[in-house]
């Protein structure tokens, strides 16, 4: 009968899933192939150095390095005509006159322009000031009468109402009296428009009455002014047509 010791494991009689894993272990990058990647770093490095050298050292070069020769005959030549070519009706006018001086070229030849008398103005008449009146002594009383000196017509007055003169339309209102207020209120403000004839017309817009604040300013240049003056000071206002 055999001992323990005396058995004889063979091949076939092992269990290979009881048998110790071993363990797989990295080998690492060869050391042909970082010698390879060291040699080829070094030879690109070197393809560079080389390049940048051909570069620098094979540029075609421009020029023959020869002496320029100087133009033959004198490096510079008195001009013909010196200060330059005078320009008819052109000169240095300006500059004498600003320094006070008489300009050459500006000069106006008198004997060239025949001399014609220059006729003389008539003599201004002059303006009566006024009629002076004369006394005249009756013989049968001793009153004294004399005739009234001749006056000047007086200017009429413009007219209130739309005839004549240029009107100028300070607004339009639905009812008479918010005209009325408002002329109260633009006369108070503006003292000038007082003198002036307003005047408050009906008139029909579209189907409704309406009530437009007028004033004559006389002509149309006063009434340009006028209106021109309201506006300057924040009030609406235009040239209406009679």
């Amino acid at each position: 009968m055999a001992t323990a010791g005396e058995y004889e494991i063979r091949d076939e009689d092992r269990l290979p899933w009881l048998e110790t894993v071993d363990e797989d272990y990295s080998d690492g990058p060869s050391i042909v192939r970082i010698g390879l990647l060291v040699l080829l770093g070094l030879a690109i490095i070197a393809g560079a150095i080389y390049g940048i050298y051909w570069y620098q050292h094979n540029q075609a070069e421009k020029g023959t390095g020869e002496l320029i020769a100087a133009v033959e005959g004198d490096y510079k030549v008195k001009p013909d005509t010196p200060g330059g070519m005078t320009v008819e009706g052109e000169g240095d006018t300006a500059f004498a006159t600003s320094e006070g001086k008489d300009g050459g070229n500006a000069s106006i030849d008198l004997k060239a322009v025949p001399e014609a008398p220059v006729a003389a103005a008539p003599a201004a008449t002059a303006t009566p000031k006024g009629k002076t009146g004369s006394a005249m002594v009756p013989p049968s009383s001793g009153v004294l009468t004399a005739p009234a000196p001749g006056a000047l017509p007086m200017a009429k007055p413009v007219a209130a109402g739309t005839s004549g003169g240029a009107l100028v339309q300070l607004g339009s209102f639905p009812d008479e009296a918010s005209a009325n207020t408002s002329w109260a209120r633009l006369a108070k403000r503006f003292s000038y428009l007082g003198p002036l004839g307003k005047s408050v017309q009906s008139a029909e817009v579209k189907g409704r009455t309406v009530y437009r604040l007028r004033v004559n300013a006389g002509s149309a240049t006063q009434a340009g002014e006028l209106c021109a003056k309201l506006q300057l000071a924040g009030e609406a206002c235009f040239v209406a047509r009679n």
